[in-house]
């Protein structure tokens, strides 16, 4: 595990730079989709900059991922994260223990090399 991802377990919120950072995407994006998508609410700060939790970044990979790899519409997402908010969780924690184990299978070959 990398120190930024430790690091990032242990943080409560997230910027939205921090949040584009992660999902690899302009910040346009980010509050693009959270205008389009209820399910993310980022609270904001005295100054306006919003904060969003690790429920609400979920959410936003959930929403990249039904985009970009299985070419769904907004619309077809909108239905989707509607209709089945807990399977969105499960999903995101397989695919968080599968990009773990692929982290450490890939330090591991280094390693060995």
């Amino acid at each position: 595990m990398t120190i930024t991802k430790i690091l990032e377990d242990k943080k409560l919120y997230f910027g939205i730079g921090e949040v584009a950072q992660m999902l690899q995407v302009n910040t346009s994006k980010i509050r693009y989709w959270e205008n389009e998508f209820p399910n993310v609410k980022p609270r904001k700060n005295r100054k306006g900059d919003r904060q969003f939790t690790k429920a609400d970044v979920d959410v936003l990979k959930e929403i990249q991922r039904l985009t970009s790899v299985e070419g769904m519409t907004l619309d077809g997402v909108k239905k989707v994260l509607n209709s089945k908010p807990i399977r969105v969780s499960e999903k995101q924690k397989l695919v968080k223990q599968l990009e773990e184990i692929k982290s450490f299978l890939t330090q591991l070959k280094e390693k060995l090399d």
